[in-house]
């Protein structure tokens, strides 16, 4: 893609100038978050796990290996996936881009593998 990278942040954490293009990878809006406090450029909810997907795994950590397998499934079958990475590319050559999330988990969660799945996209 580009030397900018991307990162992951939940949105329950400081919104700062290093984040660059924010966009909120879930299906639902944070619990608790204004609009306007979360300062995200992009809802792309297109991209996020299926409700489906998401009920069955629960952030149950012992599921996650099924559970990214699944998502990686429904990943390469999403009709928004062209115009998101497109997306994501253009704003990688602007500088960082932030993949927003909400669940507590900070590592066994939908957007680590989305961020996972777009790098290997490159």
């Amino acid at each position: 893609m580009s030397q900018e990278s991307i990162q992951l942040k939940r949105a329950y954490d400081e919104v700062e100038e290093a984040d660059g293009y924010r966009i909120l990878v879930e299906r639902l809006w944070p619990r608790g978050v204004k609009k306007e406090a979360l300062h995200c450029q992009l809802w792309a909810k297109e991209m996020a796990p299926s409700k489906e997907l998401r009920q069955w795994y629960q952030h149950d950590t012992a599921k996650f290996p099924e559970f990214q397998e699944r998502y990686l499934a429904e990943l390469a079958d999403n009709p928004a996936k062209e115009k998101f990475l497109q997306t994501v590319q253009e704003a990688l050559a602007e500088g960082p881009v932030t993949f927003v999330f909400s669940s507590k988990e900070e590592r066994y969660n939908s957007a680590s593998v989305l961020k996972a799945w777009v790098e290997s996209q490159s």
